[in-house]
């Protein structure tokens, strides 16, 4: 078995992503500066999990937790396109600036392989669908740059020192644990938290906007594939459900899923916001082995038992 670094550990995906390495029986460190992950999100793996407190961009803790992994799973970002436009240099200093610091302290390191979570944001507003790796991104906000300089800065390193990386351009994740508080969260928890308690879900803009969601566990997967495919020098792939559905079909599927007949209400557009997202999977089929198990019926169905057992605790 080998030994695992997940930064962001603590947060949404990455905690499902040390659950499944726990499970798998590898040995697993944690860095997490716990800006929007939670310690209880990990609770349930007690001392299975080695637990660093630090940040992405402190290099001394980088290369004290980096000492014997093999492997990377890339997840501590500022994960919200809003606070990206809000506040562009803090969220380049995170997402951008970190990312540069762990691959240069994996190197050093000698670490074998860094997964980087990627983004759908790369591909901006471009209104052919289904989205492509092959397309010339056209990032439309300082989060969508950050992690395509990402995936940039992941390419020179296995071009130029060796490093082996794998980038997963993430659709639209949800699933149990995604925190419908959090300013990072997904409009699926979103919406379900609001309409589990009858309040009527914000839609920004007319709501013909598509989405491409892909459950949680599917991504956790398509990372342990990532770990193992042969051929891994900065290879960017499509991590999406491969089927999309506008934000009036994702209230009614909420609605099928709680048993309400809740109906939103409409503001403005945001800036940034990307209008029609759908994502090619073919690359990740044929070379990872990847494959969606969770449809969104199942994964609305999922999410909100999740948060009806939360709220009767």
């Amino acid at each position: 078995m080998a030994c695992f670094l997940v930064t962001g550990g603590s947060g949404f995906i990455g905690s499902h992503l040390c659950y499944k390495l726990v499970q798998e029986g590898h040995q697993v460190r944690v860095l997490d500066n716990l800006s929007s992950g939670k310690r209880e999100n990990l609770a349930e793996l007690g001392a299975e999990i080695e637990w660093y407190e630090g940040d992405v961009c402190d290099i001394e803790m980088l290369d004290r937790c980096l000492e014997g992994v093999e492997y990377v799973l890339h997840h501590a970002a500022v994960a919200s396109v809003q606070t990206s436009v809000e506040r562009p240099l803090f969220e380049q200093g995170v997402n951008m600036v970190g990312t540069l610091r762990l691959l240069e302290s994996a190197r050093r390191a000698g670490v074998r392989r860094v997964v980087f979570a990627a983004s759908a944001a790369a591909y901006g507003n471009d209104p052919r669908v289904p989205k492509r790796e092959d397309m010339l991104p056209t990032p439309e906000s300082p989060y969508a740059i950050s992690k395509l300089a990402g995936e940039h800065y992941c390419r020179v390193y296995s071009t130029i020192h060796g490093l082996e990386t794998v980038c997963l351009r993430y659709f639209n994740v949800f699933g149990p644990r995604q925190d419908p508080a959090s300013p990072y969260s997904g409009v699926i928890s979103i919406f379900a938290e609001r309409m589990r308690t009858g309040r009527a879900p914000v839609i920004f803009g007319d709501g013909k906007q598509t989405r491409d969601f892909v459950y949680v566990q599917d991504v956790a997967a398509a990372n342990m594939l990532a770990c193992r495919v042969e051929s891994a020098c900065g290879q960017v792939y499509n991590i999406g459900g491969g089927h999309s559905v506008d934000l009036r079909q994702l209230v009614q599927g909420l609605n099928e899923a709680l048993g309400t007949q809740i109906e939103p209400e409409f503001a403005a557009a945001r800036p940034g916001d990307v209008r029609a997202s759908l994502a090619d999977i073919s690359r990740a089929r044929a070379e990872l082995g990847y494959e969606p198990q969770i449809d969104l019926r199942e994964g609305l169905r999922q999410v909100v038992t999740w948060m009806q057992a939360v709220a009767g605790q």
